[in-house]
C-alpha cells in the first residue's frame, strides 16, 4: 500500500474484520506496511476518535464513530425510512430474516433488515458488509439485471473466494455463476440453497424499474431445514410485490435518486456511485 489515505483506509477495513482487536505488528504484517508508519497512522486514528487502544495488552480496536457515521448517512438518505415498513411486512409473512441491500457503484451492501423468526433457529448476519456476488442470492439477483459481460466483470473483480469460505453448492467457475444468473433472470428472482453458507436458503428479488439495472435487492433468508424450496416458491409473489412497491417509492430517497436511472427510456447509462456525486 502506498499513500497515507490508502494505508489509513486499509487499517480501518482490516480492523473492521477483527472485533477483538489487533496488535500493531499484526496490522503491519497483514497490510505489508512498515511498523513505524502503522504506529503513526494508528496514533492519528486514536487522536481523531476512530480507533482506541485496549488497556493491558495494547490491541487496537475500532470505536463506534464509523458506525455512527454510517447510521447517520442511512438516516439522512431516506433508505431505511422508505424500506422498513415493507421489510417488516415481508418478515411477518415469511417468518424469516428479510434484508435490503443497495447498489453503490460496484458494491452491493446490506443496509437494513427485519427479523421474522421469533423462536428456534435465526439467521442474523451483520449489516454493512458487501454481498459475495458469486454465491449469494442477492448477488445473483443484481447480476440478473446487468449485461452478462458487465456482470461477470464485477464477479471476476471481486473473485469467487476459496471453496471452504462458502457453502458446498457455491459456484466454483464464472460459467457456473453465469448459468445461475441466467436462471435467475428467467425466473425473476433468485433461489439459493447451501451456496452462501451450509444450511442456509435464501431468495432475492431486484428493486428496479422495468428494463433497468437494480438499485437494490430484497432478500429473505433462513435455515434450510424450514425455509425449503417449496416455501420459497410459495413466497415468491409476495417478494416480487414488495420489491415492486419499494421501487415505486424509491423516488423519495436522495440515495436512489442519485444512483439510479428513474424510468428513462432508451439505453441505460452507467450507474454513478453515490460518493462520486
Amino acid at each position: 500500500m502506498n499513500g497515507v489515505l490508502e494505508r489509513t483506509l486499509g487499517i480501518l477495513e482490516l480492523l473492521s474484520q477483527h472485533g477483538e482487536g489487533m496488535e500493531l505488528a499484526a496490522v503491519a504484517d497483514q497490510l505489508n506496511i512498515p511498523r513505524s508508519a502503522v504506529h503513526r497512522l494508528l496514533a492519528d486514528l486514536v487522536r481523531l476518535g476512530y480507533v482506541r487502544q485496549a488497556r493491558g495488552h495494547g490491541d487496537y480496536l475500532l470505536t463506534t464513530k464509523l458506525v455512527s457515521m454510517g447510521l447517520s448517512y442511512l438516516s439522512n438518505s431516506g433508505i431505511v425510512d422508505i424500506a422498513q415498513p415493507l421489510l417488516n411486512r415481508l418478515a411477518e409473512l415469511s417468518g424469516e430474516l428479510v434484508r435490503l441491500s443497495v447498489v453503490d457503484g460496484e458494491r452491493l451492501t446490506w443496509v437494513a433488515r427485519a427479523q421474522g423468526a421469533r423462536q428456534g433457529l435465526r439467521y442474523d448476519p451483520d449489516m454493512g458488509s458487501d454481498a459475495r456476488l458469486s454465491c449469494s442470492s442477492s448477488g445473483w439477483a443484481w447480476l440478473s439485471t446487468l449485461d452478462d459481460n458487465a456482470g461477470m466483470a464485477l464477479v471476476a473483480k471481486q473473485g469467487l473466494g476459496l471453496p471452504e469460505q462458502f457453502g458446498p453448492a457455491a459456484p466454483t467457475t464464472l460459467q457456473a455463476v453465469l448459468d445461475a444468473v441466467h436462471t435467475t433472470r428467467e425466473r425473476g428472482y433468485s433461489l439459493t440453497v447451501d451456496t452462501y453458507s451450509l444450511g442456509l436458503s435464501a431468495m432475492s428479488a431486484p428493486v428496479r424499474f422495468a428494463g433497468q439495472p437494480a438499485m437494490g435487492v430484497i432478500t429473505v433468508a433462513g435455515p434450510t431445514v424450514r425455509f425449503t424450496v417449496e416455501r420459497m416458491e410459495a413466497l415468491a409473489p409476495e417478494l416480487l410485490s414488495i420489491a415492486s412497491q419499494l421501487a415505486a417509492a424509491s423516488g423519495a430517497s436522495p440515495f436512489f435518486q442519485l444512483t439510479a436511472e428513474t424510468g428513462a427510456s432508451g439505453d441505460v447509462k452507467g450507474r454513478k456511485p453515490i460518493y462520486a456525486v
